[in-house]
């Protein structure tokens, strides 16, 4: 996950941001849902500008480039997954309606991040050369 110390630090900013922000979003009717949600999106705006400085000292990759078609359809499917179970959950009221939009979003993100991202990774692999 993280090869160095400043890496770690940046990985561990954003788990905290991402779930500062999601606990926000979930009690948002609350002024500490509110409060959490501005420091975890601020702690993402954060973490996503540490992650910036830090590329250029990783120096090149061994992998050719990537498509960035399937690595941007990937994130897609990854994230519209969570979009879909953070809205279905405010949205629905019943428990099975919030079990079933939990589960689409689970399977949506799941598409995403192994099925469609795999795929791009494999087709800049070294070893394809």
């Amino acid at each position: 996950m993280a090869a160095t110390k400043s890496q770690g630090k940046t990985l561990v900013l954003f788990m905290g941001g991402i779930t500062a922000a999601c606990a926000g979003g979930l009690n948002f009717g609350s002024g500490g849902g509110k409060l959490a949600l501005i420091v975890g999106l601020v702690m993402l705006v954060a973490a996503f500008a540490t992650s910036i400085k830090l590329k250029p000292l990783e120096g090149p990759t061994a992998e050719k480039k990537q498509p960035l078609g399937l690595k941007l359809a990937g994130l897609a499917l990854a994230l519209g997954g969570w979009v879909i179970m953070f809205v279905g959950i405010n949205v629905a009221t019943a428990t099975g309606a919030r079990l079933a939009v939990t589960l689409v979003g689970i399977a949506v993100t799941l598409v995403g991040v192994i099925g469609v991202l795999p795929k791009a990774s494999v087709q800049g692999a070294i070893w394809k050369a």
